[in-house]
Protein backbone atom coordinates (compact mmCIF):
# COMPACT_ATOMS: atom_id res chain seq x y z
CA UNK A 1 0.00 0.00 0.00
CA UNK A 2 1.33 3.35 -0.61
CA UNK A 3 1.60 5.70 1.74
CA UNK A 4 -0.22 9.64 1.66
CA UNK A 5 -1.65 11.72 4.13
CA UNK A 6 -4.15 15.03 3.61
CA UNK A 7 -3.68 18.23 5.44
CA UNK A 8 -0.19 18.43 6.29
CA UNK A 9 3.35 17.82 4.59
CA UNK A 10 4.63 14.34 4.13
CA UNK A 11 8.72 13.26 4.59
CA UNK A 12 10.59 10.29 4.27
CA UNK A 13 12.81 9.86 7.55
CA UNK A 14 15.00 7.38 5.41
CA UNK A 15 16.15 10.20 3.39
CA UNK A 16 18.35 11.27 6.58
CA UNK A 17 19.18 8.08 8.16
CA UNK A 18 20.34 6.67 5.20
CA UNK A 19 20.57 9.70 2.11
CA UNK A 20 23.56 11.03 0.39
CA UNK A 21 24.41 14.48 1.86
CA UNK A 22 22.65 16.28 -0.37
CA UNK A 23 19.71 14.10 0.64
CA UNK A 24 20.11 14.74 4.12
CA UNK A 25 19.76 18.31 3.77
CA UNK A 26 16.67 18.55 1.36
CA UNK A 27 15.12 16.40 4.70
CA UNK A 28 16.63 18.70 6.96
CA UNK A 29 15.12 21.53 4.72
CA UNK A 30 11.72 19.73 4.27
CA UNK A 31 10.78 19.12 8.08
CA UNK A 32 11.88 22.60 9.09
CA UNK A 33 9.95 24.63 6.64
CA UNK A 34 6.53 22.17 8.01
CA UNK A 35 7.53 22.86 11.39
CA UNK A 36 7.92 26.79 10.94
CA UNK A 37 5.22 27.16 8.51
CA UNK A 38 2.62 24.24 9.88
CA UNK A 39 3.81 22.40 13.09
CA UNK A 40 2.65 19.12 11.62
CA UNK A 41 4.37 16.48 9.30
CA UNK A 42 3.80 12.97 8.33
CA UNK A 43 6.75 10.85 7.58
CA UNK A 44 7.34 7.84 5.89
CA UNK A 45 10.41 5.33 6.50
CA UNK A 46 10.14 6.28 10.29
CA UNK A 47 12.15 2.43 11.37
CA UNK A 48 9.03 1.79 13.70
CA UNK A 49 7.65 -1.73 12.86
CA UNK A 50 4.49 -1.79 11.98
CA UNK A 51 4.52 -5.22 13.90
CA UNK A 52 5.08 -3.87 17.48
CA UNK A 53 2.79 -1.56 16.27
CA UNK A 54 -0.17 -3.71 15.38
CA UNK A 55 1.06 -5.91 18.91
CA UNK A 56 0.85 -3.13 20.91
CA UNK A 57 -2.63 -2.13 18.92
CA UNK A 58 -4.11 -5.24 19.84
CA UNK A 59 -2.70 -5.09 23.82
CA UNK A 60 -4.15 -1.62 24.53
CA UNK A 61 -7.68 -2.62 22.63
CA UNK A 62 -8.19 -5.44 25.41
CA UNK A 63 -6.89 -3.92 27.80
CA UNK A 64 -9.80 -0.76 27.48
CA UNK A 65 -12.05 -3.77 26.96
CA UNK A 66 -11.78 -4.58 30.45
CA UNK A 67 -14.57 -3.50 32.81
CA UNK A 68 -13.76 -0.55 34.92
CA UNK A 69 -13.26 -2.15 37.92
CA UNK A 70 -10.38 -4.24 35.92
CA UNK A 71 -8.88 -1.03 34.98
CA UNK A 72 -9.10 0.52 37.99
CA UNK A 73 -6.51 -1.37 39.33
CA UNK A 74 -4.15 0.16 37.17
CA UNK A 75 -5.05 3.42 38.19
CA UNK A 76 -2.34 5.38 41.16
CA UNK A 77 -3.28 8.40 42.68
CA UNK A 78 -0.76 10.59 43.19
CA UNK A 79 0.76 10.84 39.76
CA UNK A 80 -0.84 12.87 38.02
CA UNK A 81 -1.91 10.49 35.54
CA UNK A 82 1.67 9.81 34.68
CA UNK A 83 2.33 6.44 34.64
CA UNK A 84 -0.81 3.70 34.48
CA UNK A 85 -4.54 4.01 34.06
CA UNK A 86 -6.53 7.61 33.90
CA UNK A 87 -9.83 6.84 34.22
CA UNK A 88 -12.57 8.63 31.32
CA UNK A 89 -12.80 12.13 31.52
CA UNK A 90 -10.32 13.70 34.24
CA UNK A 91 -8.06 15.13 31.30
CA UNK A 92 -9.34 18.50 30.10
CA UNK A 93 -7.81 21.01 27.93
CA UNK A 94 -6.13 24.04 29.31
CA UNK A 95 -8.80 26.17 28.68
CA UNK A 96 -11.68 23.92 29.36
CA UNK A 97 -13.31 22.51 32.50
CA UNK A 98 -15.06 20.10 30.63
CA UNK A 99 -13.52 16.83 30.62
CA UNK A 100 -12.51 15.12 27.04
CA UNK A 101 -14.18 11.82 26.30
CA UNK A 102 -11.81 9.53 26.25
CA UNK A 103 -9.38 7.35 29.05
CA UNK A 104 -5.74 6.39 28.72
CA UNK A 105 -2.97 4.59 29.78
CA UNK A 106 0.62 5.99 30.32
CA UNK A 107 4.40 3.90 30.25
CA UNK A 108 7.27 5.80 31.54
CA UNK A 109 11.20 5.68 31.23
CA UNK A 110 13.21 3.26 32.74
CA UNK A 111 16.34 3.77 34.02
CA UNK A 112 18.84 1.53 35.52
CA UNK A 113 18.78 1.00 39.19
CA UNK A 114 21.61 2.85 39.93
CA UNK A 115 21.04 5.76 37.62
CA UNK A 116 20.51 9.64 39.74
CA UNK A 117 17.23 10.24 37.77
CA UNK A 118 15.86 6.69 39.25
CA UNK A 119 14.19 8.89 42.18
CA UNK A 120 12.47 10.87 39.93
CA UNK A 121 10.72 8.23 37.36
CA UNK A 122 8.14 6.36 38.99
CA UNK A 123 7.72 2.73 38.66
CA UNK A 124 5.50 1.84 35.86
CA UNK A 125 2.49 -0.14 36.07
CA UNK A 126 2.39 -3.44 35.11
CA UNK A 127 -1.59 -5.26 33.54
CA UNK A 128 -1.61 -8.57 35.59
CA UNK A 129 -3.88 -10.12 33.06
CA UNK A 130 -2.04 -9.47 30.28
CA UNK A 131 1.71 -10.13 31.00
CA UNK A 132 2.70 -8.97 27.76
CA UNK A 133 1.27 -5.30 27.49
CA UNK A 134 4.22 -3.73 29.65
CA UNK A 135 6.79 -5.38 27.77
CA UNK A 136 5.42 -4.77 24.42
CA UNK A 137 4.84 -1.36 25.58
CA UNK A 138 8.60 -0.81 26.09
CA UNK A 139 9.93 -2.05 23.53
CA UNK A 140 8.01 0.28 21.41
CA UNK A 141 8.39 3.28 23.67
CA UNK A 142 12.55 2.75 22.28
CA UNK A 143 11.70 2.28 19.09
CA UNK A 144 9.94 5.90 19.16
CA UNK A 145 13.14 6.80 21.34
CA UNK A 146 15.31 6.35 18.52
CA UNK A 147 13.28 7.60 15.33
CA UNK A 148 12.52 10.71 17.67
CA UNK A 149 16.20 11.36 18.23
CA UNK A 150 16.58 10.85 14.58
CA UNK A 151 14.05 14.01 14.11
CA UNK A 152 15.96 16.18 16.59
CA UNK A 153 18.86 16.04 14.98
CA UNK A 154 17.61 16.93 11.97
CA UNK A 155 15.51 20.04 14.13
CA UNK A 156 18.88 20.80 15.94
CA UNK A 157 20.90 21.11 12.12
CA UNK A 158 18.23 23.23 10.82
CA UNK A 159 18.39 25.71 14.22
CA UNK A 160 22.06 25.85 13.20
CA UNK A 161 23.17 23.81 16.46
CA UNK A 162 25.32 21.32 16.76
CA UNK A 163 23.47 17.75 15.68
CA UNK A 164 23.39 16.14 19.21
CA UNK A 165 22.24 19.24 20.68
CA UNK A 166 19.29 17.21 22.06
CA UNK A 167 20.40 14.35 23.06
CA UNK A 168 22.28 15.05 26.62
CA UNK A 169 18.51 16.56 27.38
CA UNK A 170 16.98 13.41 25.99
CA UNK A 171 19.10 10.61 26.84
CA UNK A 172 16.81 8.94 29.86
CA UNK A 173 14.27 11.66 29.17
CA UNK A 174 10.63 12.25 30.87
CA UNK A 175 9.25 10.77 27.38
CA UNK A 176 5.54 9.13 27.86
CA UNK A 177 3.86 6.62 26.16
CA UNK A 178 0.50 6.73 25.87
CA UNK A 179 -2.38 4.42 24.65
CA UNK A 180 -5.78 6.72 24.45
CA UNK A 181 -8.98 5.21 23.88
CA UNK A 182 -12.08 6.71 23.08
CA UNK A 183 -15.24 4.84 23.69
CA UNK A 184 -18.04 4.79 21.57
CA UNK A 185 -20.64 7.58 22.14
CA UNK A 186 -23.75 6.76 24.25
CA UNK A 187 -25.75 9.54 24.19
CA UNK A 188 -25.77 13.89 23.56
CA UNK A 189 -22.40 14.99 24.78
CA UNK A 190 -22.30 18.13 27.04
CA UNK A 191 -20.22 20.01 25.31
CA UNK A 192 -17.39 17.49 24.99
CA UNK A 193 -15.30 16.18 22.28
CA UNK A 194 -13.15 13.44 22.14
CA UNK A 195 -9.77 15.86 22.48
CA UNK A 196 -10.73 19.55 22.65
CA UNK A 197 -8.12 22.15 21.43
CA UNK A 198 -4.96 22.05 22.74
CA UNK A 199 -1.45 22.01 22.14
CA UNK A 200 1.05 19.61 23.16
CA UNK A 201 3.31 20.09 26.26
CA UNK A 202 6.54 18.27 25.13
CA UNK A 203 9.43 18.43 22.49
CA UNK A 204 7.57 16.52 19.57
CA UNK A 205 5.03 14.31 19.48
CA UNK A 206 4.94 11.04 17.90
CA UNK A 207 1.74 9.62 16.98
CA UNK A 208 1.09 6.23 14.51
CA UNK A 209 -2.13 5.92 12.95
CA UNK A 210 -5.34 6.39 14.86
CA UNK A 211 -8.00 3.46 14.33
CA UNK A 212 -10.71 6.02 13.29
CA UNK A 213 -10.39 9.31 11.85
CA UNK A 214 -11.32 12.82 14.00
CA UNK A 215 -7.51 14.15 14.03
CA UNK A 216 -7.95 17.91 13.12
CA UNK A 217 -4.93 20.34 12.75
CA UNK A 218 -5.85 24.57 13.32
CA UNK A 219 -4.64 25.89 9.15
CA UNK A 220 -3.11 29.77 9.08
CA UNK A 221 -6.72 31.37 8.59
CA UNK A 222 -7.62 29.68 11.77
CA UNK A 223 -9.36 27.25 9.59
CA UNK A 224 -10.27 23.09 10.88
CA UNK A 225 -8.13 20.53 8.83
CA UNK A 226 -8.78 17.33 8.70
CA UNK A 227 -5.48 14.91 9.26
CA UNK A 228 -5.99 11.89 7.49
CA UNK A 229 -3.28 9.04 6.66
CA UNK A 230 -3.08 6.02 4.22
CA UNK A 231 -0.44 4.02 4.98
CA UNK A 232 2.42 3.26 7.27
CA UNK A 233 3.17 6.85 8.57
CA UNK A 234 3.86 8.31 11.77
CA UNK A 235 2.37 12.11 12.67
CA UNK A 236 4.53 14.43 14.08
CA UNK A 237 3.98 17.78 15.88
CA UNK A 238 6.07 20.34 17.20
CA UNK A 239 5.06 20.52 21.81
CA UNK A 240 4.94 23.77 23.13
CA UNK A 241 8.73 23.07 24.97
CA UNK A 242 10.43 23.09 21.46
CA UNK A 243 8.07 26.51 20.08
CA UNK A 244 9.02 28.16 23.77
CA UNK A 245 12.99 26.86 23.46
CA UNK A 246 12.86 28.43 19.78
CA UNK A 247 10.94 31.75 20.75
CA UNK A 248 8.26 30.92 18.36
CA UNK A 249 10.56 30.37 15.54
CA UNK A 250 9.07 26.20 15.59
CA UNK A 251 5.15 26.43 15.61
CA UNK A 252 3.46 24.35 18.57
CA UNK A 253 -0.07 24.08 16.24
CA UNK A 254 -3.17 23.64 17.97
CA UNK A 255 -5.24 20.70 17.27
CA UNK A 256 -8.34 17.90 18.09
CA UNK A 257 -10.05 15.15 18.16
CA UNK A 258 -13.76 16.06 17.26
CA UNK A 259 -16.26 13.21 17.73
CA UNK A 260 -17.72 11.50 14.67
CA UNK A 261 -20.71 12.00 12.56
CA UNK A 262 -23.68 10.72 14.73
CA UNK A 263 -24.05 7.42 12.95
CA UNK A 264 -20.71 6.29 13.55
CA UNK A 265 -21.01 7.26 17.66
CA UNK A 266 -21.45 3.61 17.91
CA UNK A 267 -17.74 3.25 17.18
CA UNK A 268 -14.59 4.11 19.36
CA UNK A 269 -11.43 5.21 18.83
CA UNK A 270 -7.60 4.17 19.65
CA UNK A 271 -4.35 6.34 19.48
CA UNK A 272 -0.91 5.65 20.51
CA UNK A 273 0.81 8.83 20.54
CA UNK A 274 5.08 9.06 21.78
CA UNK A 275 5.03 12.25 23.61
CA UNK A 276 9.10 13.01 24.09
CA UNK A 277 10.32 14.82 26.74
CA UNK A 278 13.63 15.76 27.72
CA UNK A 279 14.77 15.86 30.85
CA UNK A 280 13.48 17.63 33.86
CA UNK A 281 16.85 20.00 34.06
CA UNK A 282 16.90 21.30 30.43
CA UNK A 283 16.80 24.56 30.61
CA UNK A 284 14.37 25.86 27.94
CA UNK A 285 15.36 29.33 27.76
CA UNK A 286 14.80 30.85 24.36
CA UNK A 287 17.89 29.97 22.23
CA UNK A 288 19.84 33.23 21.61
CA UNK A 289 20.44 32.45 17.95
CA UNK A 290 16.67 32.64 17.60
CA UNK A 291 16.25 35.91 19.26
CA UNK A 292 16.91 38.96 16.81
CA UNK A 293 19.30 41.51 17.69
CA UNK A 294 17.19 44.00 20.35
CA UNK A 295 14.49 41.89 20.37
CA UNK A 296 12.79 40.81 24.04
CA UNK A 297 12.36 36.73 24.26
CA UNK A 298 8.79 35.97 24.14
CA UNK A 299 9.30 33.61 27.46
CA UNK A 300 10.89 33.74 30.94
CA UNK A 301 13.26 30.92 31.18
CA UNK A 302 12.13 27.56 32.95
CA UNK A 303 12.86 24.36 33.19
CA UNK A 304 11.62 21.38 31.31
CA UNK A 305 10.56 20.14 35.01
CA UNK A 306 8.73 23.31 36.08
CA UNK A 307 6.99 24.18 33.13
CA UNK A 308 5.71 20.16 33.04
CA UNK A 309 4.27 20.40 35.96
CA UNK A 310 2.70 24.29 35.62
CA UNK A 311 1.06 22.48 32.53
CA UNK A 312 -0.17 19.11 34.20
CA UNK A 313 -2.19 21.42 36.56
CA UNK A 314 -3.80 23.61 33.95
CA UNK A 315 -5.14 20.18 32.14
CA UNK A 316 -6.61 18.75 35.26
CA UNK A 317 -3.99 15.47 35.97
CA UNK A 318 -2.23 17.36 38.80
CA UNK A 319 -3.81 19.50 41.78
Amino acid sequence: MSASISGIPLVDLSLYTAGNQAEKQQFVADLGKAFVEVGFVGVVNHGIPSELVKEFYNQSKHFFAQPDEVKAKCEVKGLAGQRGYTSFGKEHAKQSNVGDLKEFFQIGQTVPSEHALGKDYPTNVAVAEQPNFLPTGLELYRAFEQSGTALLEAIAIFLGLEKDYFVPHITYGNSILRAIHYPPITSEPKSAIRAEEHEDINLITLLVGASADGLQVKGTANEWLDVKAVGDIIVINVGDMLQRLTNNKLKSTTHRVVNPPRELWHTDRLSIPFFLHPRGDMDLTCLDNCVAAGETPAYEPITAGGYLDERLREIGLKK
